[in-house]
């Protein structure tokens, strides 16, 4: 294909998503309007109605729609609850396309009016050119988008350019129990003939320059419980003659980072990939709002002073944060207690090419020694009960050039290339079981306020989305 007669295409096709933008916010506000919250096990119908929903629209496009139960899962009370079914879909087999597989859910955090939303959270209300509702940036609006831009193909009567996958899940937010089982199960079935995996659930960097992420950190979770005796005491008949465990358990915590953030752990930089030129060069051209950042954050001072330096250590630098103490009294007042057991909870946000093991190992040795030169009788237990591994994947993949030039062609300029601070499971989980290209691929813009009240996507964002999303399989269509 001409570059003349693909920007003609490219016009045609844009101009049937501008035309028909009512339409897809319509949509938009019947899935936001479902109360999807997979949290709550109340809400589990509405989940698996969701589910149904999403499945109804994929079949209406054409696509092979499976809908894959996985079971049940066990509450803490001891009561069985249904497992949200996995959508399977596919659309297109053309052996001379290649096939993208697309990963969203239709899954929400829980929300309710009274939390501080300006509007109901389940009502899809446009105020000054933004969506709100909960779903509407994480993960519904996205997952619609890419629906939308295939629809505008069968619409138009257009020639599919890629064959499509599609994995949609309802149980994200709670953890995607049951897909990792599901994915090593289909890798030689469904992936079998899938050349490229694209995951649109994060958010631009910037609330207006488009961004591609290739890389997140991992998060390792620790408990230290230092424990004296089967109960609490009073501080007046005992304190001063025995070792308190909360005064054990403050100087190990106190022993983790120094007060420039550096993690004392020996060993723990050890693995840490060296900065290239090439990658220092990406971190130059980002941009990043270093002051709004600091007044979403709420603080006057961060650690470090430029640009660069803040998200060097945000994506590619391990974290350490210390996030609280079980045990110990914590309400209003004063009760002169020692408690008996005392539990420090803190992570480590990982970054390749750190190994979960090993940072384990790192943490418990280094917790003992500090622990064995206090000569405290207590006894002392270290347990990391949650571990995820961070990702990082190439962004000279033939994907990642695909859906630059699809940014550039939408929306005028080249994207920020992006890592993300916290941990991203399902991109490590699909590039690691699958062993296909992965890419993340956001339309979202950075104030979008994913898990916070108030969520919404622009309506901007939303339908240039459908554009980017469209655009992208033309050029995903030209590397084959």
């Amino acid at each position: 294909m001409s570059s003349s007669s693909s920007s003609v295409l490219e016009m045609e096709i844009f101009q049937y998503i501008d035309v028909h933008q009512s339409d897809f916010i319509e949509d938009l506000k019947e899935w936001v309007a479902v109360e999807s919250d997979s949290v709550q096990p109340d809400l589990r119908k509405e989940v698996i109605r969701m589910m149904a929903l999403a499945a109804d629209r994929l079949s209406a496009l054409g696509a092979a729609v499976n809908l894959v139960n996985l079971g049940s899962h066990q509450l803490p009370d001891g009561q069985d609850l249904p497992l949200p079914p996995v959508i399977l879909g596919e659309l297109g087999k053309d052996p001379q396309n290649p096939t993208v597989c697309f990963y969203g859910h239709v899954d929400v955090q829980p929300a309710k009016k009274e939390d501080g939303w300006k509007t109901d959270p389940y009502t899809l209300t446009e105020i000054n050119g933004n969506l709100y509702g909960r779903g509407a940036t994480d993960n519904k609006g996205p997952v619609l988008a890419w629906i939308n831009a295939v629809e505008t193909f069968r619409a138009l009567k257009l020639a599919m350019p890629v064959n499509f996958k599609f994995v949609i899940e309802g149980m994200e937010e709670a953890g995607s129990l049951g897909l990792e089982k599901l994915l090593e199960e289909e890798k030689q079935c469904f992936f079998s003939d899938v050349d490229y995996i694209v995951i649109s659930d994060n958010l631009w960097l910037s609330n207006k320059k488009p961004a591609l992420t290739y890389g997140s950190r991992g998060s390792a979770c620790f408990f230290v419980e230092v424990e004296c005796g089967s109960k609490d005491l009073h501080s007046g008949t005992f304190g001063g003659i025995i070792h308190e465990p909360l005064t054990d358990l403050i100087a190990l915590l106190d022993s983790l980072v120094d007060p420039r953030g550096h993690i004392q752990i020996p060993g723990i930089y050890d693995s840490v990939a060296a900065l290239t030129e090439e990658e220092r060069k990406l971190y130059e051209s980002i941009e990043f709002d270093l002051e709004e950042h600091k007044n979403n954050s709420g603080v006057k001072k961060f650690l470090y002073g430029t640009k660069e330096e803040i998200l060097l250590h945000l994506w590619r630098y391990p974290s350490l944060s210390i996030h609280g103490i079980e045990g110990a009294f914590h309400e209003p007042g004063i009760k002169t207690v020692i408690p008996a057991k005392v539990i420090g909870k803190f992570s480590i946000r990982q970054v390749p090419h750190m190994d979960l093991s090993a940072v384990k190992q790192q943490v418990v040795e280094h917790l003992e020694g500090v622990f064995s030169k206090r000569n405290s009788p207590n006894k002392l237990k270290v347990s990391m009960p949650l571990g995820a591994k961070p990702w990082l994947t190439d962004i000279h993949d033939p994907l990642y050039k695909a859906a630059r030039r699809a940014i550039k062609t939408v929306f005028g300029e080249d994207p920020d290339f992006i890592r993300d601070g916290s941990t991203i499971p399902v991109a490590r989980m699909f590039q690691t079981i699958t062993q296909k290209s992965v890419m993340m691929f956001p339309i979202g813009a950075a104030d979008d306020g994913e898990h916070s009240q108030n969520e919404k996507i622009s309506r901007h964002n939303y339908i240039e989305g459908t554009k980017v999303f469209a655009a992208f399989f033309l050029e995903i269509s030209k590397l084959h």
